[in-house]
């Protein structure tokens, strides 16, 4: 590392990126072929990603288990990255919070009803 190179310029590889997130490095192949990452090349040929990118690769795999699209995540990006949006891209935001309230709503009624079944098979063995 150089005197003017800070730690977050320092680039990693693929395999710390998987591993400080929680996933596999093929995941992280699989963000970049679906262009939500960037990687540079190093002259050996290996993946370098930015330090963000173990951050990214969790807000990823978040919205993933959340049901969004490969292509509905690349639509955030843009609002990620900038920290700003347009009106169409907050309806959309607004649209996916909305379904993702649905989905959480669901399963706590599901969670709710087995509390239920379990208080009633508590009290009879």
């Amino acid at each position: 590392m150089t005197v003017t190179e800070t730690a977050a310029d320092r680039l990693i590889r693929i395999g710390e990126v998987a591993r400080a997130a929680g996933v596999s490095a093929r995941a992280v192949r699989y963000y970049e072929q679906q262009g939500l990452l960037i990687s540079e090349r190093s002259p050996s040929g290996q993946r370098l990603y930015r330090q963000d990118a173990v951050t990214l690769v969790r807000f990823f795999q978040q919205m993933y288990a959340a049901g969004l699209t490969s292509r509905r995540i690349a639509e955030l990006l843009p609002c990620w990255d900038s920290g700003h949006t347009d009106a169409e891209q907050r309806a959309m935001l607004r649209a996916e919070r909305d379904r993702i309230q649905a989905k959480v709503d669901d399963l706590q009624a599901a969670l709710d009803r087995l509390d239920e079944v379990i208080a009633i098979t508590d009290s009879h063995p």
